[in-house]
C-alpha cells in the first residue's frame, strides 16, 4: 500500500493528511499553528510543517508528498538562499496604491484601459494581493531590500524547496540553489507576471510586466512544472527515508486549486469556501479576462482553468460577530436563526479589513438601518451571517455575467457547518447546495496530486488523477429570500 502525503500550508496553519495512495483512505494526519498577522517570516512555516509531520508520524514512510499552499505572498530570497524580509501575504493591503500605479501604467495613463490590458495579459486585474504589487511596493517603499532580490518564490513554492532539502547554507543539507525553486500553474498564475494562456496554453512567465513592478527582470522565478510531473524528490532527512527512490515532490498548487483537486471538481461545479477569505471558484476550460475585476482568470492544478471571486472577509466576519455578542459558535447559529429573513432591515457592509472584491482596501464596515426593533443580538448575529454570504453571492453572480456554467454548488470551509449558514444560505443563493462531508480539502487535493505524480513516474504522462470519491453529507434546497439581497445591494456602495 503506497502511502502519499498531501500538505496544507495556510493563513492560518499547517495541516498533513498521509493517504492510500490507490483508494485515497485517511492513514493518519497531524497540525501545527502559524503565527496571526500580514507579514510572516517563512521560517515559522517550516517550524510548522516539521511539528505537524511528526503530530502525522513521520514522513518517512511517504512515495509521494505535494504542497497546497496560500496565494500570492510575496517571498524573497537573496542570492545566499535567506529570506530578505518577512513574506507579505495575500491579505496585506499596504500595496492596493502600487496596484493601481501598476495598472494605469500598463493603460498608458488610462486606468480602464490598463485593467483591461491586465485581464488580457494574465487573467486578473490588480488588487493589493497579487504579488506584482508587492513587487512594486518593495521596490519603492525598501529599495535597499529590493536590490537584494534574487529570487522570488510563492509561500508553497518556498516550502516545496525546503522539502527538497534546500535552503540557506547552514540551514539545510544542500544549500541555496536557486534554481531548483518550482511552482505549479495554479499558483503562478495568481503572481501577475504570469500569462497561462501563453503558448497555446503551456503558459509563460512575463518578464516584462515583473520588470514594470520590480525595475527590473533578472531574478530566478521558479520553474512551472505540469500537474502530474514531479518538481523533486524530497531529502530524506524530510520525507520518504524508508521508500525506495525516496519520496517524489509534487507541483504543489495553489490553496483554492488544490481544494478544488480535493473536491474532484470539473467544468461546471461551483464551490463556496467560508474560510478566512470567502471564495466563489468555478472550473472551466479557458479563463476569462475581467476588466470589471471582479473575477480573476487563474489556472486549475488539472489543466483547466478556475475563475475566482475573493473576499477578504468571510469566517472572520462570524469571528467578529461572536465577540460583539460574547457568543460561542453554536449560539452564534442560534440567535441568528431566531431572527426573520432581511433581520428587519439591519444590513451589514462587511468590510471589515478593506476588501477584495469589490476592490476597496481602505474601506470599513458599516451598519446600516438600525432602529429600536432591530438592535437585538438576533439581529445583529442574523445581519452578520446575512453580509458575508451576500458579497460571496455578488461573486456568484459575476460568474453568472461572464458565462460561466454553473451546474452544481458546493458550500465548503468551517463556517460552512454552521447551522444559521447552512439555513440562510439558500435563501440568499436561490440554488440547491451540496455540502461535501468536512475535510481538509487544500491537503486533501495535495495529496490526491501527490499520488496522480506517483502514478505518472510509474505508468507514464498520460495517466489520469486518481478517482478518489467526494461524498456529499446533504443538499439544501433553494429558499430564496429577495429581500436579504435587495436591502444588500441598495446600501453596498455607500462607502
Amino acid at each position: 500500500m503506497p502511502l502519499v502525503a498531501g500538505v496544507d500550508t495556510s493563513t492560518q496553519s499547517c495541516k498533513i493528511v498521509v493517504r492510500d495512495a490507490d483508494t485515497g483512505a485517511l492513514v493518519r494526519s497531524g497540525s501545527a499553528k502559524h503565527p496571526d498577522g500580514t507579514e510572516i517570516d517563512p521560517r515559522h512555516w517550516w517550524d510548522a510543517f516539521q511539528e505537524a509531520a511528526e503530530k502525522a508520524g513521520g514522513l518517512a514512510d511517504v512515495a509521494a508528498v505535494a504542497v497546497g499552499g496560500q496565494q500570492h505572498g510575496m517571498v524573497a530570497l537573496d542570492a545566499e538562499g535567506r529570506v530578505i524580509r518577512p513574506a507579505l501575504l495575500w491579505n496585506d493591503t499596504r500595496s492596493a496604491e502600487a496596484a493601481e500605479q501598476l495598472i494605469t501604467e500598463l493603460g498608458d495613463g488610462d486606468r480602464e484601459a490598463g485593467a483591461q490590458a491586465w485581464a488580457d495579459a494574465v487573467g486578473s486585474v490588480l488588487v493589493a494581493s497579487l504579488t506584482v504589487t508587492k513587487l512594486r511596493w518593495l521596490r519603492d517603499a525598501e529599495p535597499e531590500n529590493a536590490a537584494r532580490v534574487a529570487a522570488v518564490a510563492l509561500p508553497h513554492d518556498w516550502l516545496s524547496w525546503r522539502i527538497a532539502g534546500y535552503g540557506p547554507e547552514g540551514e539545510s543539507p544542500l544549500g541555496p540553489q536557486l534554481d531548483k525553486l518550482f511552482t505549479d500553474k495554479s499558483d503562478a498564475s495568481g503572481t501577475g507576471y504570469y500569462d497561462a494562456e501563453a503558448d497555446g496554453g503551456a503558459g509563460a512567465y512575463r518578464p516584462d510586466l515583473l520588470r514594470m513592478a520590480l525595475g527590473r527582470d533578472d531574478v530566478v522565478l521558479p520553474r512551472v512544472v505540469a500537474p502530474s510531473e514531479a518538481g523533486a524528490t524530497a531529502h530524506p532527512s524530510v520525507a520518504g527515508a524508508d521508500v525506495e527512490g525516496g519520496a517524489l515532490v509534487g507541483p504543489g498548487a495553489g490553496d483554492n486549486a488544490g481544494a478544488s483537486l480535493g473536491l474532484g471538481m470539473e467544468p461546471g461545479d461551483i464551490a463556496i469556501s467560508i474560510g478566512t477569505s470567502g471564495v466563489v471558484s468555478a472550473v472551466a476550460p479557458k479563463r476569462t479576462a475581467d476588466g470589471s475585476g471582479a473575477i480573476n482568470g487563474f489556472a486549475d492544478a488539472t489543466g483547466n482553468a478556475l475563475m475566482l471571486a475573493v473576499t477578504l472577509n468571510a469566517a472572520r466576519v462570524l469571528d467578529a460577530a461572536r465577540s460583539v455578542l460574547g457568543a460561542d459558535f453554536d449560539e452564534l447559529a442560534s440567535l441568528a436563526l431566531a431572527a426573520p429573513a432581511g433581520s428587519d432591515g439591519l444590513v451589514l457592509v462587511p468590510y471589515l479589513e478593506g476588501e477584495r472584491t469589490p476592490n476597496r482596501p481602505d474601506a470599513t464596515g458599516t451598519l446600516h438601518g438600525l432602529r429600536l426593533k432591530n438592535q437585538t443580538r438576533e439581529h445583529i448575529a442574523r445581519a452578520y451571517i446575512e453580509g458575508m454570504l451576500c458579497g460571496l453571492a455578488d461573486g456568484l453572480d459575476a460568474l453568472r455575467a461572464l458565462d460561466v456554467p454553473i451546474e452544481r454548488v458546493m458550500l465548503i470551509g468551517g463556517a460552512a457547518q454552521s447551522p444559521a449558514v447552512q439555513q440562510i444560505a439558500p435563501q440568499i443563493f436561490g440554488l440547491p447546495i451540496s455540502i461535501p462531508e468536512p475535510g481538509e480539502y487544500v491537503a486533501d487535493g495535495a495529496a490526491r496530486q501527490a499520488a496522480w505524480v506517483l502514478a505518472a513516474a510509474t505508468a507514464g504522462s498520460d495517466v489520469d488523477a486518481p478517482q478518489w470519491s467526494t461524498t456529499i453529507a446533504k443538499v439544501l434546497e433553494p429558499d430564496p429570500q429577495p429581500v436579504i439581497r435587495e436591502q444588500y445591494a441598495a446600501v453596498r456602495d455607500l462607502v
